[in-house]
């Protein structure tokens, strides 16, 4: 079962899906700029769409776009049209969870496989052969799915499981949320979320203010590195990330660890070292903490924020690799870094290398301390043999 696991990667743009296919991902998933939950991000234009096809399947990868709204009246207009054209470029599957989606899919006997999304909130298998009936070949089982209830379905249907293993949690359960629309006229169930779970607030008594720290109903993120075998063992066939917003860097790190562990299960040589270095970087790259919440058993006062929390966007990504020739590596620079700096070089091709920047060329071939310009392209030199799209960072931690 598990040289069949499928590492899936959000796409918020072509950029993020290339870099996602580069550091291991086989699958991505990624919406239009109509019909996607995820109407805040850059979304695929239809000609995007088609190029993001033909690179995945030149390179055997998948594809699956997200048409996933809660489809009001005036949001039908074009679907038809939108839908045939998505069958048209052979995108791999399309992931929804509108029971009209799927039925206009069989009445015009569209050709596109059909994956329930996590809005479908299913946790029982009754459900899940529901939507079977109707056509689907996968779900994305709700994020508060238990280990039991995997097994039950998988058991029970037959479909294939898809579940996530990184990422945020909705409060609401599995972004059924109307907090946004309440408090910002923001639907989130169609594409608009405000984040309001997010937020922190004040307890008022009498609109005074009766602490001096704000509640904060956040839950932790998901992180499931300590029981991704658990979960091959349940029947899941997919692992999710969640993230089509977040940046390159956290998506190549994250992909990269999931990749890894995988593998490494594949071979029979993940250590319990490797899971602890595993989630350092995962708990580094991201600004939240994070807990396996639901899978193992229901999430309490340790898997949820409710005083004091803080959200700090770290620096530790400090550039790109462009290229590498006789030791010297070109740089495009992302954070502030300096000579003496302990740094990482990190890729999927090699091991993570830890090394200590000795000197800094500008563009203009002048030395230089520091690299304090935005995507400034600087050379640096290095004693390993590392890639183009390899990514260095702050010195983390060595395993």
């Amino acid at each position: 079962m598990i040289d069949n696991i499928e590492l899936l990667a959000p796409a918020g743009t072509i950029e993020k899906m290339r870099f996602a296919f580069h550091y291991g991902a086989d699958a991505v998933y990624f919406g239009g700029k109509n019909y996607s939950l995820r109407a805040n991000a850059k979304n695929f234009d239809l000609s995007e769409m088609q190029e993001a096809v033909l690179f995945a399947h030149s390179m055997n990868k998948r594809v699956y776009v997200t048409v996933n709204i809660v489809f009001h009246n005036e949001d039908l207009s074009g679907l038809l049209e939108y839908l045939q054209y998505l069958s048209s470029i052979k995108v791999d599957a399309i992931i929804t969870s509108d029971i009209a989606v799927m039925n206009m899919i069989r009445e015009h006997k569209i050709d596109l496989e059909i994956h329930i999304s996590t809005q479908a909130s299913i946790l029982n298998y009754e459900a899940a052969l529901f939507y079977k009936n109707m056509g689907a070949t996968r779900v994305v089982l709700a994020r508060e799915a238990s280990k039991e209830d995997i097994r039950r379905i998988k058991e029970e249907t037959g479909l294939e499981i898809e579940c996530f293993v990184h990422g945020a949690m909705c409060t609401s359960i599995s972004g059924r949320c109307v907090l946004s629309n309440y408090c910002t006229n923001r639907d989130s169930n169609r594409g608009g979320c405000a984040q309001i779970c997010r937020w922190t607030f004040d307890y008022l008594d009498s609109d005074k203010k009766i602490t001096d720290e704000p509640f904060s109903m956040t839950p932790k993120d998901l992180n499931m590195v300590p029981l991704i075998e658990s979960m091959i063992e349940s029947g899941v066939n997919s692992f999710k990330i969640e993230g089509r917003m977040r940046s390159i860097y956290y998506v190549s790190t994250v992909i990269l660890i999931y990749r890894r562990l995988i593998d490494k299960l594949k071979t029979n040589t993940l250590t319990k070292e490797y899971q602890e270095y595993a989630l350092k970087v995962l708990n580094r790259v991201a600004n939240r903490d994070s807990a396996p919440q639901f899978f193992a058993s229901l999430p309490g006062v340790n898997e949820q924020y409710y005083l004091g929390r803080e959200e700090l966007s770290n620096q530790d990504f400090l550039g790109l690799v462009l290229d590498y020739q006789d030791g010297v590596a070109t740089i495009e620079q992302r954070n502030n870094f300096k000579k003496g700096d302990m740094v990482q070089v990190f890729g999927p091709s090699h091991e993570t290398y830890t090394f200590q920047i000795k000197n800094i060329i500008d563009e203009s071939g002048e030395s230089i301390d520091v690299a304090r310009h935005p995507q400034m392209i600087i050379k640096i030199n290095c004693p390993y043999e590392i890639h183009k799209y390899d990514m260095m960072r702050i010195k983390m931690f060595d395993i």
